[in-house]
């Protein structure tokens, strides 16, 4: 697993041994950030220089890759211990330590933010449908800013109640994976 592009492009990230973290494949991620450079509903404003969440954390790569892409803070939420340990290595090794900081709490029972983030990545467990629950939490407790972006990854076949609360600007399937791009209506 690499970061895809941007200063740190190339460069290797660890991921924990075991099922437990399931980190967004190179590919996905390129896709995704694919989509949000060049999309109407987006484009490169919605990286460069943004404040970026990333929930359900992992090893980090999503963060990362859009600190890479020229994100100017990133703030990650996870709480397996493994998880932790790999995603404050890729911190480490990328120089990160400056623009990135790690909270490790439960997405669901968020603490208050320091500044609400304009793009919000969400990778969830996939079959255990917290993507509305984490958007609730985020939102009710300020880390969600007014028309933030929200890229929520679930599992491909995986039922969503979003309510009308969402609007749901893109929707693309990656193998096991889809993902969508929202922004709150």
């Amino acid at each position: 697993m690499r970061i895809v592009a941007g200063r740190w492009r190339g460069r290797a990230l660890q991921a924990p041994a075991g099922e437990g973290t399931r980190p967004t494949a190179d590919r996905v991620r390129q896709a995704l950030f694919d989509s949000l450079w060049h999309a109407p509903w987006a484009g490169r404003a919605a990286v460069e220089g943004a404040q970026v969440l990333d929930a359900f954390a992992g090893t980090g790569a999503l963060g990362l890759e859009a600190l890479s892409r020229g994100a100017a803070r990133a703030v990650f939420m996870e709480r397996d211990r493994a998880a932790l340990a790999a995603l404050r290595t890729n911190i480490d090794v990328l120089g990160a330590t400056g623009t990135a900081r790690v909270i490790a709490c439960d997405v669901l029972r968020p603490p208050r933010p320091e500044f609400p983030c304009g793009l919000v990545f969400l990778d969830p467990p996939y079959g255990k449908e917290m993507g509305p629950q984490a958007l609730a939490a985020l939102r009710s407790s300020g880390w969600i800013a007014p028309a933030a972006l929200i890229c929520l990854e679930v599992g491909r076949n995986e039922a969503l109640a979003l309510g009308e609360d969402w609007e749901i600007l893109a929707e693309r399937e990656h193998g096991a994976a889809k993902m969508l791009a929202l922004r709150a209506s």
